[in-house]
């Protein structure tokens, strides 16, 4: 029997809440980034252009890299807060999910679409100067058509009613970094939110979960323990009366933690059958989910925050269904994990207008007194 001492591989301080919220947004961006250059592309089109182990890096694409509206209306979302946190801080309550639709609906003119004279009017803000903001990049058309009506949708007024695509949970992870509030107010906001475009229950309550789980990592749980936990508080008592969890959701989330933690990572065409292409909310949610936990490195070893994050985009990203969705998702969950520090510089060289994107998360961890 060896007389070695055992080491245990010092714990990494945890990061301030500043770099949470500066991880959680460059790490949205820059999955996003990288699955918008093939989020069209099947499994077979992606390993064509990229060899068999299919996108796994910015130096592959040749014409460069741009975020997705994604990214654009995570910042937007970021800025609907920004103003209603404004606000408070000066005494004065204010609606936030009618601060969150006018900032919705200044993205919306940003993307040809004209805003309806039936619609409030709100001036220019700082986000609104950016012209990076302004290209259109493949917008979802639910987010179009619900903010085009010019009627701020509500859980018991939805728009688009049967709609459940992804864009509610693709833009929700700043409301799990307002800190000093509690789940059930983060879970609120964000499924409040969700209904200003998109009304089936599935949309809202993958967004809520979703913000939960940013919200659970911001309190310094781990990424397991923070999937378990926000689909917990789905039956917590923070649904509307009436209104029940639903099945597909429960369902995609559970096969989500079974497969994080059964082994080496699926396949492509594995991972799409198990959970989905991605292009409905409890999908886009669950893909990433399973990409974190399944590239997760042992708890006993010393794993680099960055292998992990570059190993989760590339899971993300690589598979037949809606890459950018899935691996901006799975970026806000590691950069807000991690903090900053599992962010490749490489990859932070190749991401477009990060300036902006520090702009707004400065702008956010200010208001917030991180």
């Amino acid at each position: 029997m060896s007389n070695e001492p055992v080491i245990t591989p010092a714990l990494a301080p945890a990061p301030s809440h500043e770099s949470r919220i500066h991880g959680c947004l460059l790490g949205g961006a820059l999955g996003d980034s990288l699955g918008y250059a093939v989020e069209f592309d099947d499994i077979s089109a992606i390993r064509g252009k990229f060899g068999p182990e299919g996108l796994q890096d910015f130096s592959a694409l040749d014409g460069g890299s741009h975020f997705s509206d994604d990214t654009q209306l995570t910042l937007y979302t970021v800025d609907g807060l920004l103003e209603a946190l404004e606000w408070a801080n000066s005494g004065v309550g204010a609606d936030t999910n009618a601060c969150l639709w006018l900032a919705y609906l200044r993205w919306l003119g940003t993307q040809g679409v004209a805003v309806p004279e039936s619609a409030p009017f709100q001036p220019p803000r700082w986000i609104d100067s950016h012209v990076v903001l302004k290209h259109r990049r493949a917008p979802g058309k639910t987010c179009l058509t619900g903010l085009a009506t010019g009627e701020m949708g509500t859980f018991y007024r939805p728009v688009n009613p049967d709609s459940k695509g992804c864009g509610t949970v693709m833009r929700s992870a700043p409301f799990g970094l307002i800190p000093y509030i509690e789940a059930g107010a983060v879970y609120k906001l964000s499924s409040d939110a969700a209904s200003l475009t998109h009304g089936h229950p599935a949309a809202r309550q993958s967004a809520g979960i979703f913000s939960l789980v940013i919200h659970a990592l911001t309190a310094g749980h781990g990424l397991r323990e923070a999937a378990h936990f926000a689909l917990g508080e789905l039956g917590a008592g923070h649904l509307r009366k009436g209104e029940e969890p639903d099945p597909d959701v429960v369902a995609r989330l559970e096969a989500a933690l079974r497969l994080g933690g059964a082994g080496d990572p699926l396949a492509p065409e594995e991972l799409v059958r198990e959970l989905g292409e991605g292009w409905v909310a409890e999908e886009a949610l669950a893909v990433a989910l399973y990409a974190v936990l399944a590239t997760a490195p042992d708890p006993a070893a010393a794993g680099h925050p960055e292998t992990h994050f570059r190993a989760a985009i590339a899971l993300a990203v690589n598979h037949s269904g809606d890459s950018d969705s899935t691996a901006s998702i799975a970026g806000n969950i590691l950069g807000t994990f991690y903090g900053e520090d599992c962010l490749p510089a490489q990859w932070l060289a190749a991401l477009e207008a990060p300036e902006v994107i520090r702009g707004m998360a400065s702008r956010l961890a200010a208001v917030t007194g991180a």
